[in-house]
């Protein structure tokens, strides 16, 4: 049985606007960057730091309790993943808003006054994020991201207007009584696709996906989970990255896609399996076939039925309704744009 040790903070809002929730693990090189970010924040409204370790092996736990003792600490004795772990703060949390945070991730010093005040002139407070620069290079990443009709993110490369259709987990904002009302994140997911999950599943209930055109957050891209980013003009990844991702894109689409879609289910399975058997020859590397592509068909068979009750569990409870999200999908796969420009993804 999993133990949670829970440290208290000292000196913590006991109304709290905001709960900031950082999952951590391994990660204490990156939480003095995100933590100080914190403190610099400029808003008059009091918030929450929220930390739960999932069974880290370096000092994250010492380091925090004795250099931030404002942040309520939930130790995890066992690694449970990125999902339990934002599941088990989002529950202790006593802010109006909860605010996902990466360890990774730096907020601007006007971050949280942005997301406040742009919630507040919202008509029904949905999801944001924020604009998404890269720590190492100060170079921009995006101002949030669309979607491809498979579910791969169409990163935003200049200011269009504030509707995207998902937001990175890495920084991601939202009333707790939506995430109540979805019910958190799938935590069969473990980790990777929980964002896009909660982001289609808001759409689908007439909740937006926003972001404010000012402001932003620093993130070190790839540093608290390793991949996903480019490298000298090449993509890369790793393949537990991969394989978590591709799975979970799947479970995303089987768990919240009409049943009319059911030819885009096949086809992105007949694509899928094409992709992973091409890299596999052109690279004569067939781990790539084995921990990734054949490892998503194989997981997703086997929670099949799971994906079923699910399903129908989230059918029966909402009324779902995905026309204008389908509205803004890119129906030009974006792998295909990524390969064309970036060539075949390095994974490792």
């Amino acid at each position: 049985m999993n133990t949670i040790k829970h440290i208290s903070a000292i000196n913590a809002s006991s109304t709290p606007v905001c709960s900031i929730c950082i999952a951590n693990y391994n990660g204490i090189n990156l939480l003095k960057g995100c933590l100080d970010a914190i403190r610099l924040q400029d808003c008059e409204f009091e918030f929450e730091i929220i930390l739960h370790d999932d069974a880290s092996t370096d000092e994250s736990v010492h380091f925090v309790k004795t250099n931030y003792p404002e942040v309520e600490i939930l130790v995890s004795q066992e690694n449970v993943g990125f999902c339990v772990s934002n599941n088990r703060m989002a529950e202790i949390a006593k802010g109006e808003f909860i605010l996902l945070l990466n360890n990774d991730a730096e907020l601007f010093p006007d971050s949280l006054d942005t997301l406040y005040q742009y919630a507040c002139q919202q008509k029904q407070a949905g999801i944001l994020t924020l604009a998404q620069y890269d720590r190492a290079t100060s170079q921009y990443i995006d101002f949030g991201s669309d979607l491809d009709i498979f579910l791969n993110p169409v990163p935003r490369h200049a200011y269009q207007d504030n509707n995207v259709a998902t937001a990175y987990g890495a920084c991601m904002w939202m009333p707790k009584q939506l995430w109540q009302k979805m019910e958190g994140f799938p935590e069969w997911f473990e980790s990777v696709g929980e964002d896009l999950y909660l982001s289609v599943l808001a759409q689908y209930l007439g909740y937006s996906v926003e972001v404010p055109q000012h402001s932003g957050y620093w993130h070190w891209a790839g540093k608290s989970f390793g991949g996903g980013k480019l490298q000298n003009n090449k993509l890369v990844t790793t393949y537990k990255r991969r394989a978590l991702s591709e799975r979970n894109k799947t479970y995303v689409m089987l768990l919240l896609y009409p049943w009319y879609t059911f030819p885009l289910w096949i086809l992105h399975c007949i694509l899928l399996l094409v992709e992973g058997l091409v890299l596999s020859l052109i690279l004569r590397n067939y781990t790539i076939w084995h921990q990734i592509y054949a490892k998503t068909c194989n997981e997703v068979i086997l929670q099949i039925k799971q994906i079923y009750q699910e399903r129908r569990a989230l059918h029966c409870k909402y009324q779902l309704n995905s026309k204008k999200f389908f509205k803004r999908v890119s129906w030009f796969p974006y792998k295909l744009r990524l390969l064309l420009k970036y060539g075949i993804p390095h994974i490792k």
